[in-house]
């Protein structure tokens, strides 16, 4: 299930030298709100997280990742069936019919059951 959190903009603000001489603080408020940005000269450099949402962020990228590979697999699949189509022996002379037709079908096209 996919961690939900608040944008960059959305995080409470504490900056580097509060996150130094607080460090006490600003876990609680971490604990509190889930995630803190830690600004430099009122630029967020980075995020402070609780292990909980960490690890369910490296949950939700694996599963991320692991469903991608199953979509490039069945990809995969699907290339190697047609291009196994193409390499038959009798592939080429269908192909070169194809081409010698210039467009011509030897049968009307069908368009469905309601036309």
């Amino acid at each position: 299930m996919a961690a939900v959190l608040p944008s960059l903009n959305d995080l409470p603000r504490q900056n580097a030298s509060h996150v130094k001489n607080r460090w006490g603080d600003v876990v609680r408020q971490v604990q509190q709100s889930g995630s803190v940005a830690v600004t430099n000269h009122s630029t967020v450099e980075m995020v402070l997280l609780t292990a909980a949402t960490y690890n369910q962020l490296v949950e939700d990228a694996q599963a991320l990742k692991a469903r991608e590979q199953s979509v490039l697999d069945e990809l995969g699949r699907r290339f190697d069936a047609r291009l196994g189509v193409l390499q038959q022996p009798d592939a080429a002379a269908k192909v070169g019919k194809l081409f010698a037709a210039k467009g011509k079908l030897e049968q009307r096209p069908k368009a469905g059951d309601t036309f």
